[in-house]
């Protein structure tokens, strides 16, 4: 059994075998605990590998959710090393980013587009409101705002709306 960071830095591959064949020993944890604080001193390609074969290798089964764990707390503790698991984390924070900001700007063409209408004084039911701020393609938005400042009413709005336009009302 290894269960010292030193020797599981030293002989990473035996600190792996030592962890498979201990997955049922109650020192387990202490086990991938250690192989976990030895594979900081790898370079990030061996530990990426070490993290997920051990995850592949344990899957579920306890010792499973234990590394799940331990790898959890290692990436919070050793930020900036490139791991698999942190350069998953930021590029899932990344795309909620973006995704928040494509919200918001199609939030506030929407607003525009119902503010242009109202400006000119042009009524705007509450089915077609709802279609407006509903929508969250920016160019069917950026189209109906250059539009909106010309329509004579508020259905000729969406006149040049193709047929099965990702804003189109929904059928019932």
């Amino acid at each position: 059994m290894i269960t010292d960071a030193r020797t599981a830095a030293e002989k990473p591959a035996m600190a792996v075998f030592s962890a498979l064949t201990h997955a049922n020993s109650p020192h387990i944890e202490a086990i991938l605990e250690a192989l976990a604080r030895g594979s900081k001193g790898l370079s990030a390609e061996d530990s990426d590998f070490i993290v997920q074969f051990m995850d592949a290798a344990l899957a579920g089964t306890p010792a499973g959710e234990t590394w799940r764990k331990i790898i959890m707390t290692f990436v919070n503790y050793f930020p900036g090393r490139g791991t698999v698991m942190e350069r998953a984390y930021l590029e899932g924070k990344a795309e909620g980013v973006a995704e928040g900001e494509a919200k918001g700007v199609a939030r506030g063409e929407a607003r525009g587009v119902l503010r242009v209408l109202e400006v000119r004084g042009l009524q705007v039911s509450d089915e077609v409101r709802e279609r407006i701020t509903s929508c969250t393609d920016l160019d069917r938005l950026n189209d109906w705002l250059d539009r909106a400042g010309t329509v004579e009413k508020v259905e000729d709005l969406f006149d040049a709306d193709p047929e099965g336009s990702p804003c189109a009302p929904e059928q019932v």
